[in-house]
């Protein structure tokens, strides 16, 4: 079995990151078998090596290597250019054609880009990876093909699955043995390294002076994101090279070439949902409604207070809590207790001067209170216990959150037997 080492030196393939010797190791070793292999990896991060090393080292390398890039055929010629078709089988079908699977019998296909197939087409190649069989288009005579599958895609398959574009049954059947390929960004010791190879490659092209990056170039490139991989740098080191009279390479001039991309720092992304987050719209309304009610309740509670004792500094000071929460301090609430002296004329309700046994001073009160639907008591009782719940039943902090009082929080829990 060839060694990894000599197999990139083989194959021009320049690194040493461990993820990269582990693709290539997995390719020399399923090579001497048929079985179907799923090269993965972003854009740019050199997928088309796999299959050539598969093929090479395979009991089919005397046999042809095709590779189809299947993004790059419109949808309604591809099945033509898989499997063929026949004479008159369409406008345009003046001869018969074979198809790549036919043409490449005994030796490899690689489908680079399996991910944009149509689902159409992907039955067909079902019917391949199943048996060898394939039916040209416009043909009813069933043909045999005996053809190693090499796919490549840097789709999220599991994303594609779950949306329907791409089938799950062929995925199974391509993905016998997945390699990936690691993203050049997670190759940090391979960066600079490439980066100087490809700066020979296009002084000997181009007959001219390599191009050197002094101390802070190099940092910016190891800094830097790579989004494009490793076909992004090959392009930035052609552009430098040919394009700068200098040779040595400032950090400056480097960034000139590189498209801004934002920050480059890594970001730590929290998937877990904040504890006063609600999880959608619907309990968001409730607990506006929630405060609303709240406040209410307050607003009613200081208003009685104030029909019973009048505007007086006992009262003030006995509700100072209460009046701070709903119209908050300093000049606010500075410019309430103005107002509210001002109108205490339009809520002090005079007395009478022999009232009834059975009437009640206070009965107007009463109608104030209004009696919520049980709709919004149960969605109250849902808020709270799941303010407690993320919390785990500490009372100040759920009663932070749902932006009441302990005490009002406390007697909610009383009153719902919690």
């Amino acid at each position: 079995m060839e060694s990894v080492q000599a197999t990139k030196q083989r194959f021009g393939i320049i690194g040493n990151d461990q993820a990269l010797n582990r693709a290539i190791e997995k390719a020399i070793q399923v090579a001497p078998t048929d079985i179907s292999v799923l090269v993965t990896g972003e854009s740019g991060v050199g997928k088309e090596s796999i299959p050539k090393i598969i093929h090479s080292l395979s009991h089919r390398k005397h046999g042809k290597y095709i590779a189809v890039n299947c993004g790059a055929i419109p949808e309604g010629t591809i099945d033509s250019e898989l499997f063929g078709h026949e004479k008159g089988a369409f406008t345009g079908a003046t001869q018969n054609r074979s198809g790549y699977f036919e043409v490449a019998d005994g030796g490899t296909i690689f489908l680079d880009e399996v991910g944009e197939l149509p689902l159409t087409t992907q039955v067909r190649l079902l019917r391949v990876l199943e048996n060898g069989e394939f039916i040209k288009v416009g043909s009813s005579k069933v043909q045999k093909t005996n053809v190693r599958i090499v796919a490549a895609t840097n789709v999220e398959m599991f994303e594609a699955i779950k949306k329907e574009k791409f089938r799950e049954d062929l995925y199974y059947r391509l993905s016998t043995v997945e390699i990936n390929l690691p993203p050049l960004r997670e190759r940090k010791d391979d960066i600079h390294l490439l980066f100087r190879k490809f700066a020979s490659d296009f002084a000997l092209k181009y007959k001219m002076p390599a191009i050197k990056l002094d101390e802070e170039g190099v940092k910016m490139l190891l800094k830097y994101r790579w989004a494009g991989n490793i076909r992004q740098l090959r392009n930035v080191a052609e552009q430098v090279s040919v394009l700068e009279q200098e040779r040595m390479i400032t950090s400056e001039t480097l960034h000139s070439y590189l498209p801004n991309q934002g920050s480059n720092l890594p970001a730590v992304i929290n998937d877990k949902k904040k504890e006063s987050d609600f999880s959608n719209e619907r309990e968001i309304l409730y607990k506006v409604l929630f405060d609303m009610k709240s406040d209410l309740n307050d607003l009613k509670k200081l208003t009685l207070e104030l029909m019973r004792n009048g505007n007086n500094d006992e009262v003030k000071n006995d509700n100072e809590s209460l009046i701070q929460k709903i119209y908050g301090d300093s000049e606010e609430q500075e410019q309430y207790e103005e107002e509210l002296e001002e109108q205490m004329e339009v809520l002090q309700i005079p007395e009478k001067s022999n009232p009834s046994p059975k009437e009640d001073k206070y009965a107007f009160a009463e109608e104030i209170q209004e009696e919520e639907t049980l709709s919004l008591q149960d969605k109250e009782l849902e808020l709270i216990k799941k303010s407690l719940e993320r919390h785990s039943g500490k009372r100040k902090a759920a009663a932070d959150e749902l932006g009441i009082s302990e005490r009002t929080l406390y007697r909610k829990i009383k009153q719902y037997d919690l």
